[in-house]
């Protein structure tokens, strides 16, 4: 089925600077033409208030992560401060994004997570929001997709990011830091002369799983560990200090950690990780052992595993994926059995392997292999499903499933979204001067990117796919 995209061009401020507007009291978002906007009331996150515990638990209100995302939460520990002025305080925080022009077709559809597989639900938020509702009860008008660019600049390369409840852990080539998404949108900085290349958070197990270090170790720090320093940043954690051997551990013995994933399946957390020669896979064992233990491991492979993944087969199988730079590789848990699933014919260079995508609704069968510029659709066995190959409108830097059941694609000219089941356009962000950009992590619909660095530093840009009225463009 075609998509009939019917161009909106979403209007954008004339002025092309991307210098700071310390008094700019705006979101960065598109804007329809002629149509307004009003945001909601901010909620409060860690530390949690007793009062404001009490008052949810008497509400019956729960957040959940796709209206805990569209608006940042804070860490101040004073549950009586002014909602309505940390609404203009986090507006103050973020730019005008003015470098960006949007046009979006009909298709937008929605979807499942990467990273639960058959066997397990639709995980729902594992942190309760504390908040206050919008007191006049309308409803929110604007309906355009978002882009906004937060103010502070990180001197060092942004290499990774993973959320934390609504405040995002940020990993570059020198430490690790927290952003505060609040109305003050502060940098806690967590861990200092530290390089962090890849991190997934684990709410429910109180752990950031990283590969980080000189030697790119697997890495587990303790969520707890890493609130207390930020409470002792704040002023409110002068007892129980931790001792530093006490706030992570190491997964094994690894070293030289290429690529990571976490796969979901049913009760069981696996720890999927590509090494040079290897792919070890590791079981999450809760208390009282409450780490990762060894599960399989492949050795002397032939292939340089880049990215790696896990599916579930119909509900039984299970099948470690990886793409190299030779193609997209398989190996079957009850036989060991490696085999080849897809090798490019038409390039005679390696190939870059950007995502693997497990495709919703297909028993852990189908998949969308995207590498270079383009993407094809086979299944776990290596035979072709559909007849059509996803075609990037250039090299993306970045390439990534999104929760809205989109796939998305950064290049230096556009940022293209499109349907991961057909492949179809769904809408462009262009960029009015050539940049190059890196994903970071996403949630439900809202996905987080970063400027590569260039004149010294980095930025964050924080984007809303899935608006009201998208699919209306």
């Amino acid at each position: 089925m075609k998509v009939m995209v019917r161009p909106g061009i979403i209007s954008l401020d004339d002025d092309d600077s991307d210098s700071d507007n310390e008094e700019g009291n705006e979101p960065l978002m598109f804007k329809p033409i002629n149509a307004s906007s009003s945001r909601g009331a901010l909620p409060d996150l860690l530390p949690k208030s007793p009062q404001l515990r009490r008052e949810m638990n008497g509400q019956g209100r729960q957040m959940s992560d796709d209206r805990a995302d569209e608006q940042p939460s804070s860490l101040s520990s004073n549950p009586n401060a002014d909602s309505r002025a940390s609404i203009q305080h986090s507006f103050s925080n973020r730019d005008r994004e003015k470098s960006f022009v949007g046009y979006f077709g009909g298709g937008a559809g929605a979807g499942g997570g990467t990273v639960n597989r058959p066997g397990r639900p639709q995980d729902v938020n594992q942190v309760q929001i504390n908040v206050t509702p919008n007191q006049n009860g309308g409803t929110v008008e604007n309906d355009a997709p978002e882009i906004r660019k937060y103010k502070k600049k990180f001197s060092g390369e942004i290499l990774c990011a993973a959320l934390w409840g609504v405040n995002l852990l940020i990993g570059t080539d020198s430490g690790l830091m927290l952003l505060d998404r609040s109305g003050q949108g502060k940098v806690y900085p967590l861990i200092s002369r530290r390089r962090f290349d890849q991190m997934t958070v684990l709410e429910g197990q109180n752990i950031l799983v990283t590969i980080s270090g000189r030697k790119r170790r697997i890495r587990v720090f303790y969520l707890s560990w890493l609130r207390q320093k930020i409470l002792r940043t704040e002023g409110a954690g002068n007892a129980n200090t931790t001792e530093k051997r006490n706030g992570w551990v190491n997964v094994g013995d690894l070293q030289g950690a290429i690529h990571f994933k976490i796969v979901r399946y049913e009760r069981i957390k696996f720890l999927v990780v590509g090494l040079e020669t290897s792919i070890e896979i590791y079981a999450w064992a809760p208390k009282p052992y409450h780490k990762f233990m060894s599960f399989k491991s492949f050795g002397s492979l032939t292939h340089v595993p880049l990215i790696v993944d896990l599916t579930v087969e119909e509900n039984a199988r299970l099948k470690v994926l990886y793409g190299s730079h030779e193609g997209f590789h398989a190996i079957d848990l009850d036989s060991a059995a490696v085999y080849d699933i897809y090798t490019p014919t038409t390039t005679s260079s390696s190939t870059t392997p950007h995502c693997i995508v497990v495709l919703p609704n297909s028993n852990g069968m189908q998949l969308l292999l995207c590498y270079d510029n383009e993407g094809v659709y086979v299944n776990t066995y290596g035979r072709m499903t559909k007849n059509v190959v996803l075609q990037w409108g250039e090299m993306p830097s970045s390439v990534a499933y999104i929760s809205t059941g989109q796939i998305m694609g950064w290049g230096n000219k556009a940022i293209e979204i499109r349907s991961v089941d057909t492949g179809h356009l769904d809408g462009v962000f262009m960029h009015k001067k050539a940049q190059k950009l890196k994903f970071l992590c996403e949630r439900n619909d809202k996905v987080f990117f970063s400027s590569a660095k260039g004149g010294g530093s980095c930025q964050i840009y924080f984007m809303t796919l899935n608006k009201p009225g998208m699919t209306n463009w």
